[in-house]
């Protein structure tokens, strides 16, 4: 059983002072619609609604301010919420020995690559999970009327943000059903984050780069091609958006 968390106050950090649904139901669309457009998107044009995206999130945000300790950023709960990067472990070390006896095991070539890779996967890990939780479920809880119905639209959300990946669609459903509903219960994004690292390098490393499309989603998956006979097959790069 997962330990007890702290008892937020009467009401409720996210939804306190609830406003209107309009302001929050275009922000998400707007902010939703470039996240999508941009996924979907050819370069050069990606790099531009890539900015964009960024910027409209920035600027609604800003002008949205919850305080952090409402989007997740606070100590309260941690140490509670911890038994989800426990459960990410035991879940990776499972994968691993499957991985292991199926001979598809894989990891960088050098340090760097450790590095480069997965250190920059860690960040993006964070920075999805904060979107999940801090501006998709944040404005979604401001939206519907039962935290339920949140949830499984914030998870919808970000499943559909990595179609068409067969692999990826279904894990981030399910984890972002999860992830929402620890959020609602501890209020802390950190564990979650830490989380999404250990599970996403995890699935990198044990399903073969040409099964999992590098981890490609959207027009960057249609357009995957798997490497030559002569690439090293412990090569592993993973994108966030190509």
């Amino acid at each position: 059983m997962a330990p007890e968390c702290e008892a937020s106050t009467s009401a409720d950090e996210i939804t306190a002072a609830r406003p209107a649904p309009g302001r929050p139901l275009f922000e998400l669309a707007i902010g939703y619609g470039l996240i999508l457009a941009t996924i979907w998107s050819p370069r050069p044009f990606q790099r531009w609604l890539y900015l964009a995206a960024v910027l409209w999130m920035c600027a609604t945000i800003a002008l949205s301010f919850p305080g952090w300790a409402a989007m997740g950023f606070r100590r309260r709960g941690l140490a509670a919420s911890m038994w989800v990067v426990l459960a990410a472990l035991v879940v990776s070390i499972g994968a691993v020995i499957v991985a292991i006896h199926l001979d598809t095991l894989r990891h960088p070539i050098s340090a760097r690559g450790w590095i480069l890779t997965f250190g920059g996967y860690t960040v993006w890990s964070f920075v999805q999970q904060f979107l999940l939780q801090g501006y998709f479920l944040f404005r979604l809880l401001r939206i519907l009327p039962r935290r339920e119905a949140a949830v499984l639209a914030a998870a919808g959300m970000f499943a559909a943000a990595h179609l068409p990946n067969p692999i990826l669609t279904p894990i981030t459903l399910l984890w972002g059903i999860c992830a929402c509903f620890v959020f609602l219960r501890c209020r802390n994004v950190y564990p979650l984050a830490l989380a999404h690292a250990i599970l996403g390098i995890t699935v990198a490393v044990t399903i073969p780069g040409p099964v999992v499309h590098n981890m490609r989603v959207g027009l960057g998956y249609l357009r995957y091609h798997a490497p030559r006979a002569h690439t090293p097959a412990a090569k592993i790069q993973i994108t966030a958006i190509r």
